[in-house]
């Protein structure tokens, strides 16, 4: 951090961080997550002033680089940090069992290491640190995309006496690769008329673009004896 700081440097600083916020701001707003273009461009750009202040504040008449040591020029970024933990945390929601919102909550961290970085006057770091963050955030969710996650659901089986066994539902999802981690059994009607209700918890292997409703709940449609099906994905 120089002694010294005048516009042309402080505009160069603050220029990188609106193009470092712009960058990831698009990327998730194409995404159409919460956190978009303003929220990053925001979160940089506050980051960014919190350093040039540092700089700014710093008294240099009458001391060399070397008498800075003494100083804890890190008080004001750590606050900067801690308040924007509150602000991820706000970012993540848990639905439904599953919990969202961490990667926007950790794109808002690297926005703010970026507005350290480029209002300390650390530029290098600041655009390797960019491009790192960019290859994450685009190239990596194509790859992400690509690895198998174990992924659930609810199943309901409405059965009559000529549809399938408990032990053939089982055997059906296994061929799949899905199994059943919870499994009840209720029954109504009489003699013929009887019906049997299924109902377990499903989970199985799966990409993140695969269609919502997996290939095993076509097979049990199809099955003869199979009065009604329901599913509920998670």
């Amino acid at each position: 951090m120089p002694l010294t700081l005048d516009w042309p440097d402080i505009l160069l600083r603050l220029g990188l961080a609106v193009f470092a916020g712009t960058a990831l701001g698009l990327n998730r707003t194409e995404r159409g997550m919460t956190a978009g273009l303003r929220t990053t461009l925001l979160v940089t750009l506050a980051a960014a002033v919190s350093m040039i202040q540092v700089n700014l504040l710093l008294t240099t008449v009458g001391k060399t680089p070397e008498s800075f040591s003494v100083l804890d020029l890190m008080r004001l970024p750590l606050g900067v940090l801690t308040g924007m933990g509150f602000i991820g945390a706000g970012a993540i929601l848990r639905q439904k069992g599953r919990v969202n919102g961490v990667t926007t909550a950790a794109t808002l961290w690297l926005a703010t290491n970026l507005g350290l970085c480029f209002g300390g006057g650390q530029h290098g770091l600041g655009l390797a640190w960019l491009a790192i963050g960019l290859v994450i955030l685009w190239a990596l969710k194509h790859l992400e995309a690509r690895i198998p996650q174990e992924r659930r659901g609810t199943l309901s089986l409405t059965v009559t006496e000529s549809g399938p066994t408990d032990e053939e539902i089982r055997a059906m999802l296994g061929q799949t690769g899905a199994r059943a981690r919870t499994w009840s059994v209720a029954y109504s009607g009489k003699g013929n008329a009887t019906r049997r209700k299924v109902a377990c918890e499903v989970r199985w292997l799966g990409r993140a673009n695969d269609p919502p409703t997996p290939e095993f709940i076509r097979k049990l449609v199809e099955r003869p004896g199979v009065r009604a099906v329901r599913w509920r994905g998670q």
